[in-house]
Formats: structure tokens, C-alpha cells, sequence
């Protein structure tokens, strides 16, 4: 049995479990399956959606706790809900917030990728790391791990463009990659269709709703960011299709390689010019 294990490997696409030495996978044809490019720790945490989610909810909860430390004498510690344990607006400035003052006066067109990892407040990221893992585990279930990274990250990057152009000043959170897989979420129901998908439909759409109302009621949200998230995410799922029309694919895989290689060089850049400006600057 063990040595039968040592010969055999899931397949880095499918996950299908297969020969070691099959120069094809037999079930979805990836070439070279037991190639190391292809079958490593991590391509393999790539394909597990636990993985990734916990990951880049680490990389969230990171920069939240960097951005306090940068400017540890100026975040609020005043006891009200939304404003405990916020970090300073220089602290953010830093680490990548994005707005019309970051891009207008500094040319930091960067910042619409950092933006969305960065929150102002405890509840901030409470708040959008738990809608972000429902959401994320659900968008992979239906859609693929691939095309989840590139609704969130697209989503992020397109909604604050939005609220760019509406001329937000500064603006902050993932709360915008959020609604990307709001949005693919509800193309996906809408065109499903039948039970399951007009539930989800109607369960998403609530969602919605509760967005709204909340952005119209707490001073500070950034509306537009999740309007052009939402719709960014129902664009891109009519442009990138769902699990049961569309199997995930090498451009899918290449994309979301993609971003998630921008996204890593943006926040190290953001991360290695805050610290050096707060220590010598």
C-alpha cells in the first residue's frame, strides 16, 4: 500500500488521483501531471480553496496589524465599535490607500491592487474577512478556485476605479473584492436558474439589499466601490462562464496566476516603502 502511494499523485488540474509516470492525466488530458512546475506545494495549496481563502485572509489580518504598528500613537483606541483600533490616515497613505489623493497628487495607480488589503478598523475586517470566506468557498464551489481569485481581484481593482473616477479621496478595504463574487454570484443564479439557482439568486440579491441600505446609513462607505465591484463580477461571469458550461481552463489558471502574482509584488513594494519611509523618512 505504501509503495502504491509513493507511485501515484493527484492530478494538479483535476485532482483526480493518477499514475505517477502517466505522461497525460487520463481524465482531463494536463500534460506532464507529475511534473514539479505543476505538482508542488504550491500549486497544490492553489488548488485547495481552504488554503488560498486562509491565506489571503492572513495577508488581510497582516497588514491590518502592520498598519497599526507603523503609527502605533496616532490608532484610535477610543471605545466606539467602528472606530476601535483604527489606523492612522498616514498609516494607510503608506501602505497603499488608494483615492484621488494617492493617485492624483503621487501617481500611485498601484494602490487600486492595495487598497483592497487594507481595513480601518476592527470590525472593518471582521466584518469583510467573514463575508469574503462564505462567499469565496461558495464562488469556488460553482465557479472554480481560478476564476474566484479573478473576481475578487478584478472586482477590487474595478470597483475602486469606479470610485476613483467618482472622485472618492481615500478610500480602503475588501470590501470591493467582496462584491466581485457578489456579482458573479448573482449572474450565476440568475442563470442557472431552477431551484437552486433562483434561491441562491434571491439569497444574494438580500445581500445586496443590506449593502445598500447599510452604505446609505453609516457615514464613510465607499458606495461606488461596491457598485463597480458588483458590477465587475457579473460582467466577468458572463465573460468567464460557470463549472457546469465551463471547466476551468489553462487561461483561467494563467490569469489568476496572474493576479496573484501582481497582487504580492504591489503589497511587498507597499510593505518595503512604508517601513523604510516610517524608518527613516
Amino acid at each position: 500500500m505504501a509503495q502504491h502511494q509513493r507511485q501515484s499523485i493527484l492530478c494538479p488540474n483535476c485532482r483526480k488521483l493518477i499514475s505517477i509516470s502517466e505522461p497525460h492525466c487520463p481524465y482531463c488530458g494536463t500534460a506532464r501531471p507529475a511534473s514539479f512546475w505543476k505538482n508542488n506545494i504550491w500549486t497544490r495549496g492553489f488548488n485547495n480553496p481552504y488554503q488560498l481563502i486562509k491565506a489571503i485572509i492572513a495577508i488581510n489580518i497582516g497588514l491590518y496589524i502592520l498598519s497599526l504598528l507603523l503609527n502605533p500613537t496616532a490608532s484610535s483606541l477610543s471605545m466606539h465599535p467602528l472606530t476601535f483600533l483604527s489606523p492612522s490616515d498616514t498609516s494607510l497613505l503608506l501602505l497603499g490607500a488608494t483615492g484621488t489623493i494617492p493617485i492624483d497628487r503621487f501617481h500611485r495607480w498601484w494602490t487600486l491592487i492595495s487598497a483592497g488589503y487594507l481595513h480601518g478598523g476592527i470590525l472593518h475586517i471582521f466584518f469583510n474577512m467573514a463575508a469574503f470566506r462564505q462567499l469565496a468557498l461558495l464562488v469556488s464551489r460553482e465557479y472554480g478556485l481560478y476564476r474566484m481569485v479573478l473576481f475578487y481581484t478584478l472586482g477590487s481593482i474595478i470597483g475602486f476605479w469606479v470610485s476613483y473616477i467618482a472622485g472618492v479621496p481615500l478610500t480602503i478595504g475588501a470590501s470591493a473584492g467582496v462584491c466581485g463574487l457578489v456579482g458573479a454570484l448573482l449572474y450565476y443564479g440568475k442563470s442557472r436558474g431552477g431551484v437552486y439557482g433562483r434561491t441562491l439568486y434571491k439569497q444574494i440579491s438580500g445581500w445586496v439589499v443590506f449593502l445598500f441600505i447599510f452604505g446609505l446609513l453609516v457615514p464613510g462607505i465607499n458606495n461606488w466601490g461596491h457598485g463597480g465591484g458588483i458590477l465587475a463580477g457579473i460582467i466577468l461571469g458572463l465573460l468567464l462562464e460557470y463549472q457546469e458550461r465551463k471547466k476551468e481552463n489553462l487561461l483561467h489558471k494563467g490569469l489568476a496566476g496572474a493576479c496573484a502574482v501582481l497582487t504580492l509584488l504591489v503589497l511587498a513594494w507597499a510593505i518595503l516603502t512604508a517601513v523604510i519611509y516610517r524608518l527613516f523618512g
